[in-house]
């Protein structure tokens, strides 16, 4: 769907892209990941034509980026703009009808939405009126409203509460599951966890890190092992525990059981010493985070 290809972006004597590349495929929620300064902002403004690079080139189902993509591209940006005067429905609509949807297919859309987001009694409220939250439900919805093939959000969730940032989680997903594609740009790492397929880490312009997320994870995999134990012995568990290097045993808040995180290579024989001791509960990798994978790469570049 988006094909980025040796894309590079200069200003001044700040080199903002260097020779970016990244495929993106259709349908499917790309997370684009960085530190502050790290050119994420700059490769949006490029995707939306704001600017241009300097070399390189960006294609979208194959053509080279031009004007007429804009109309198939949703943009919401971190730095939100409604018009305070406006009430609510009317500035809905306006931003629809700019986007070429017209008057009557606008009204229908923008009321299943508004339903949806459950704001519909705000339709004749000014937007001054509205809270952060409920201003970013409606820029939400005049920026998916003409049903673009790309999406592309950054920060979505600030300033949402859970409910709302699950409501909001909820139709990214059931957007994507109708093709649309999505690149979504957070520097919430449970987000991406929860959303991206695949994602591109940048830093200084370069591009660090791809891959799908579950491989990603996968491949900073540092063996670590977890078991959940049912137990009246707990002190026998923490002296087994003392016998072995790099092994944690510690209580959880559930009665009578503990937790024990070690190497994956002394798994088989800790099982068969702790089952003499208890119940096993489970066991279960303990693959790194988003969070970790992304403080360890951009440290190791720096």
């Amino acid at each position: 769907m988006i094909s980025i290809k040796e894309v590079t972006k200069k200003y001044a004597d700040h080199l903002a892209l260097d020779r970016m590349c990244i495929d993106i495929p259709e349908r499917c929620i790309y997370g684009l990941l960085g530190p502050n300064g790290a050119g994420k902002t700059t490769l949006i403004r490029i995707l939306n034509q704001i600017t241009a690079p300097d070399s390189g080139e960006v294609r979208i189902n194959g053509e080279v980026l031009c004007q007429k993509h804009i109309a198939h591209i949703g943009y919401l940006p971190e730095e939100r703009g409604l018009y305070k005067q406006m009430k609510v429905g009317e500035q809905a609509i306006y931003l629809a009808q700019l986007k070429g949807v017209d008057k009557n297919a606008a009204q229908q859309r923008l009321k299943w939405w508004f339903d949806k987001f459950e704001i519909g009694n705000w339709w004749d409220k000014k937007v001054e009126e509205l809270s952060k939250g409920m201003q970013q439900k409606v820029q939400f919805i005049t920026t998916v409203i003409h049903e673009p093939e790309i999406l592309i959000f950054d920060e979505p969730f600030s300033g949402f509460d859970p409910i709302n940032a699950n409501l909001l989680k909820e139709s990214i997903l059931e957007l994507r599951d109708k093709g649309t594609t999505i690149m979504l740009s957070t520097h919430n790492m449970a987000s991406v966890e929860e959303l991206c397929d695949s994602i591109t880490l940048i830093n200084n312009g370069k591009s660090i890190l791809q891959g799908k997320v579950t491989d990603i994870k996968r491949q900073h995999d540092t063996q670590r092992r977890e078991i959940v134990l049912r137990t009246n012995d707990k002190a026998s568990v923490l002296a087994l525990a003392d016998t072995y290097i790099n092994i944690k045993a510690e209580e959880t808040e559930i009665e009578n059981e503990m937790k024990l995180t070690f190497e994956n290579n002394s798994a088989n024989d800790i099982i068969r010493r702790l089952l003499d001791l208890g119940e096993l509960v489970s066991f279960k990798e303990v693959l790194p985070s988003m969070n970790d994978i992304f403080i360890q790469e951009v440290k190791s570049k720096n």
